[in-house]
């Protein structure tokens, strides 16, 4: 027999919800808790072709590329952190059930990239940028202030940050050793992911944003990616 009590949907109040956000940032800055939900795309292939294919082209990384390396991987590590933040304040203030839905589980594929580049970071040896709070929260409220225009602005916005990131990570794809296969398979992954998180908020309905706001989106992101380098 079903228990009643146990079938109550428990509506969540805005204290819950605050605890839920500080939660998912705990998640999210805390490399102990970042699980991915699949595997790295750098770890070995089950087809022996692929995986001797891919260690036939790693040769040993000398300290100065392990150095740029880190420093790239930081880079995209923090733009996850932020890209967590951006998501989750955008869902906290959807309109539309699907679209919430939409935007978590791409904050949820964002969260294998972190989970990803936090693993590359540790195998180099290297940590994840200092500033990592001030991305989420500071993405966060921007996230939730472009969602209270509408769900087509908000997601207009996810389909620009996306077109921005992509380009980023070409940038990063042209500037790793060219025997760096680990950052690559990774990058190359994230970039499609990216793609597609694109493209469903484009299909969803997402409005073109005025240009002034697509030049200020591409200074935050250099602000951003010159700092999580070093720091």
């Amino acid at each position: 027999m079903n228990n009643p009590v146990m079938m109550h949907k428990r509506a969540y109040d805005l204290t819950d919800q605050l605890i839920l956000r500080v939660d998912r940032l705990l998640g999210r800055l805390v490399p102990a808790r970042e699980v991915s939900g699949r595997p790295t795309p750098s770890a070995p292939s089950s087809e022996a072709s692929t995986a001797e294919s891919a260690t036939a082209n790693e040769k040993p990384l000398t300290a100065g590329e392990r150095q740029h390396i880190a420093g790239l991987m930081r880079i995209n590590h923090a733009g996850e952190v932020a890209a967590q933040g951006l998501y989750h304040g955008q869902a906290s203030v959807a309109r539309q059930p699907a679209i919430r839905d939409s935007l978590l589980q791409s904050a949820r594929e964002e969260g294998d990239h972190l989970a990803w580049c936090a693993e590359r970071l540790h195998s180099l040896n290297s940590h994840t940028s200092y500033l990592n709070p001030a991305w989420y929260g500071g993405s966060f409220a921007l996230g939730a202030l472009v969602g209270l225009c509408g769900d087509k602005w908000s997601l207009g916005f996810v389909v620009e940050t996306e077109r921005q990131v992509e380009a980023h990570l070409d940038e990063h794809l042209a500037l790793l050793p060219a025997h760096d296969v680990k950052s690559r398979a990774i990058l190359e992954q994230i970039k499609q992911d990216e793609a597609h998180h694109a493209a469903t908020a484009a299909h969803a309905g997402g409005e073109e944003l005025p240009t002034i706001i697509k030049r200020a989106m591409t200074l935050c992101a250099r602000l951003m990616t010159r700092s999580a380098y070093y720091v």
